[in-house]
C-alpha cells in the first residue's frame, strides 16, 4: 500500500485517507448479484482500490445453511472505518438483511476487517478500535478462510494482527480451505438497482 499524493478537502486542508479492507458475503437470494451490487456501489463512490474474484465458501459457525458467495475488497478514500461500517449497514438494510440467528444465513453481510491511515509523510498506520460495534482489526478474521483466501488474492503481502495473511490462512482448517471454490470475476450490475432478495 502506498500513501500516494496528499488529498485536499473542499475546505482546502489536507484530508486524511484510509485504506480499508471489507469482506462481503451472501447466501440468500441472488447472492452473486447482491455481492456484486455492493462492489458496484463502492465503485460508484470512486473508492475501490482492488477487488477479489468471487468465491463459493462453506458456512462458518455450525448453522446448517447454503454455501456463501464471498468477495474481499480494498477501498481507499476519506471515509473512516466507521463510515464504511455505516455504509455497509445501509446496503444490508436495503438488501433486507435480518439477524435472527448468529452466524445464520443472510442476504448480505458487509464487514470491516482492517484499516490503515495513509500518512503523507510515511507508511500506512494501523487503525485500532475497541468499540464493540467496530473492533479493529477484526478479532476473528484470522480464523476465517473465506476472508483470507480472497484477501490473499488481492493483497498477498498484507498483515493482520501483525502476521502475514498467508501464514494465517495456512493455519485455518484444512477442510474449510479445501471447500472454497473460485467462481470467477465479480459481474457488473447496476448500483442503483438492488437485486431482488426473495429467499
Amino acid at each position: 500500500m502506498n500513501s500516494g499524493p496528499a488529498h485536499t478537502s473542499p475546505l482546502g486542508f489536507s484530508a486524511p485517507m484510509y485504506h480499508t479492507v471489507l469482506s462481503l458475503g451472501s447466501n440468500l437470494g441472488d447472492s452473486e448479484a447482491l455481492v456484486a451490487w455492493v462492489v458496484a456501489n463502492a465503485r460508484q463512490l470512486g473508492s475501490v482500490k482492488t477487488v477479489s474474484s468471487m468465491y463459493s465458501t462453506p458456512p462458518w459457525g455450525g448453522v446448517e445453511q447454503p454455501d456463501f458467495r464471498n468477495v474481499t475488497m480494498a477501498v481507499e478514500s476519506e471515509y473512516t472505518p466507521r463510515q464504511w461500517l455505516l455504509w455497509g449497514s445501509n446496503l444490508e438494510a436495503r438488501a433486507m438483511r435480518t439477524r435472527e440467528v448468529r452466524w445464520g444465513p443472510r442476504t448480505l453481510d458487509v464487514d470491516v476487517i482492517a484499516s490503515w491511515l495513509l500518512a503523507d509523510d510515511g507508511g500506512p498506520l494501523d487503525v485500532f478500535s475497541d468499540d464493540p460495534d467496530l473492533l479493529l482489526p477484526h478479532p476473528r478474521a484470522h480464523e476465517r478462510a473465506f476472508v483470507l483466501t480472497p484477501w490473499l488474492e488481492i493483497e498477498p503481502h498484507a498483515r493482520l494482527h501483525g502476521r502475514p495473511i498467508d501464514e494465517l490462512l495456512a493455519e485455518t482448517r484444512a477442510d474449510e480451505r479445501a471447500a472454497i471454490r473460485l467462481i470467477g470475476p465479480v459481474p457488473d450490475v447496476d448500483p442503483d438497482q438492488p437485486p431482488v432478495c426473495a429467499e
